[in-house]
């Protein structure tokens, strides 16, 4: 992705390895300022993630690559770094599937540095992958809604949601993205928004209880979202509100896709049932920007996510192609 460093546009990438430590984008700080943060240890890795310092299922599960080479490095017992990395963040499969990859690596005898580094990249190359295939679903003139974040700063580079989305940006298409603002922790309008700016893609942030309203009006062609587990059946886990923006989709006779690496895919689990829905501290919902928005005496309950019935999807997007939810099996992905 594309960042502004000093006046100078840059590439960079929302983690990666800089010497004997994890570098990081600071994402809570967006978007108001840009600034890198290290990992030295596992326990540092791990705080970040549960601090959202980075967020997004593939930029977590690089994360979770990354804090194994930590314990590498630092010689940390490599099962019990495993164990705290799994527990920073239940839903997001990408964090169990690489923390569980690095594993594999370490009992074969590999540098697990080059492996995350290595694994870090194929996610890179995936999202890239993920934004050709997404491209064809977008025409010229497109309205395009998303939610939360699902842009490079979620998945190492590219997106996985927002990829179609600069792959048709890039191509010349003229495109305008509803960005849903994406409450408790507003990260459509902070980071998403963020993002398109940077990449001069033209876009509106609106409330998430507008979505409706821009579909019923016909200014939503397309909706693309992102995913942080899918089930054997399709059903798959996002953040919380994607739900209602399918059920809204589906009601207006808009198409409604996921995009996400295979990586992502739980075929453990047969339906949306069983994933487990992280629930975060009330009180991201019971204070803005450091303030109280509530009766002080006032309970609230945050669900970081929600499940969307595989009924409600059009397809989901892959690297290796664009496929009907329960379509993808482990045998196809061989």
């Amino acid at each position: 992705m594309k960042v502004t460093v000093d006046g100078k546009v840059k590439d960079a990438r929302a983690l990666w390895m800089a010497g004997k430590k994890v570098r990081f984008i600071n994402q809570r700080l967006l978007p108001h300022e840009l600034k890198f943060v290290d990992a030295g240890t596992v326990e540092d890795v791990a705080r970040f993630i549960e601090d959202m310092t980075v967020r997004g299922a593939p930029s977590i599960g690089a994360a979770g690559a990354y804090g194994m080479a930590m314990a590498q490095i630092t010689g940390h017992d490599l099962k019990q770094a495993a164990i705290r990395l799994k527990k920073t963040r239940p839903t997001a499969f990408d964090l169990f599937y690489a923390v569980d990859k690095m594993l594999e690596a370490a009992f074969e005898g590999k540098d697990l540095v080059r492996a995350s580094a290595e694994y870090a990249d194929a996610i890179a190359e995936k999202c890239r992958m993920i934004g050709e295939h997404g491209n064809v679903l977008i025409k010229d003139g497109f309205g395009i809604l998303t939610h939360c974040n699902a842009g490079a700063l979620a998945t190492v580079d590219y997106g996985t949601a927002l990829a179609p989305i600069r792959a048709a940006h890039d191509s010349g298409k003229k495109i305008h993205v509803f960005v849903d603002e994406t409450r408790p922790r507003l990260q459509g309008a902070a980071l998403t928004s963020w993002e398109l700016l940077q990449e001069g893609i033209p876009h509106d942030i609106i409330p998430d209880n507008a979505a409706g309203h821009y579909m019923q009006r016909g200014e939503v062609d397309i909706v693309i979202v992102g995913a942080d587990r899918i089930a054997a059946n399709g059903d798959f886990a996002n953040k919380i509100g994607t739900y209602e923006k399918a059920v809204l989709a589906k009601e207006n006779g808009i198409p409604f896709y996921t995009a996400a690496p295979v990586s992502t895919f739980d075929f453990s689990i047969s339906s949306g049932a069983e994933i487990p829905i992280e629930e975060r501290s009330q009180d991201e919902v019971r204070f803005m920007g450091g303030k109280l928005i509530c009766p002080k005496d006032a309970k609230a309950r945050n669900p970081a996510f929600d499940m969307t019935p595989a009924r409600y999807l059009t397809g989901i997007i892959t690297e290796r192609g664009i496929f009907r939810p329960g379509e993808l099996t482990p045998e196809k992905l061989q």
